[in-house]
């Protein structure tokens, strides 16, 4: 009776430590960048950073303690939690895509991301515009990505210090309507009201 009692016992330790080391396992996939990270990922990570005026550090893509700190400025001037770690949502708000997953699925996110964050500042910047005014607003973040003077990515433009009201008073957040998701869309799509313009009304 005793052997049976601790073989039951043994098989129940057992499955307790394979379920949090699988849990263990999913959790450190999920998290894509954090303290004591390293690689190419983390570079990306410190040059929007830098770029954007929370880091200022060296680019060497080691996610030390003043990568972490930026992070966490990042994460909080953008409605997310601010917990220091670059996970999903984070590198989305970044424009930065994980480093899992096919080329295909990567672009797919990628425009998926851009027209998200494009969506969302249309409609903290501009809902009560025009829908041509709407339209603009999201095409000179594009011609702003395409010009050497600015960022190249759709984040790196939008979340650049000061370039846009919406961003500094936390109105990029909101959720937008059809209308500025439209808007934002028409613009990736190649309509350009501001013929290549990269001034702000």
């Amino acid at each position: 009776m005793k052997k049976a009692i601790i073989l039951i016992i043994s098989i129940f330790l057992l499955l307790c430590g394979y379920i949090f080391y699988f849990n263990l396992t999913n959790e450190s996939i999920e998290v894509l960048s954090r303290f004591g990270s390293s690689g190419e990922e983390v570079k990306q990570i410190q040059t929007k950073l830098k770029n954007w005026g929370y880091y200022k550090g060296n680019v060497d893509g080691v996610y030390g303690s003043k990568t972490q700190s930026a992070v966490k400025s990042f994460q909080k001037s953008n409605g997310l939690t601010a917990d220091g770690i670059a996970g999903q949502k984070t590198l989305e708000a970044m424009g930065i895509n994980s480093s899992s997953g096919s080329s295909s699925n990567k672009n797919t996110a990628s425009n998926s991301s851009d027209l998200n964050l494009l969506s969302r500042l249309v409609y903290g910047e501009a809902r009560g515009e025009s829908y041509t005014g709407q339209v603009a607003v999201a095409a000179v973040v594009l011609n702003r990505v395409d010009s050497p003077n600015f960022p190249n990515s759709v984040a790196g433009v939008i979340y650049q210090a000061g370039a846009f009201d919406a961003v500094g008073d936390g109105q990029i957040n909101l959720t937008p309507n059809k209308t500025a998701i439209s808007a934002a869309q028409d613009a990736l799509n190649g309509w350009d009201p501001t013929n290549r313009s990269t001034i702000l009304f």
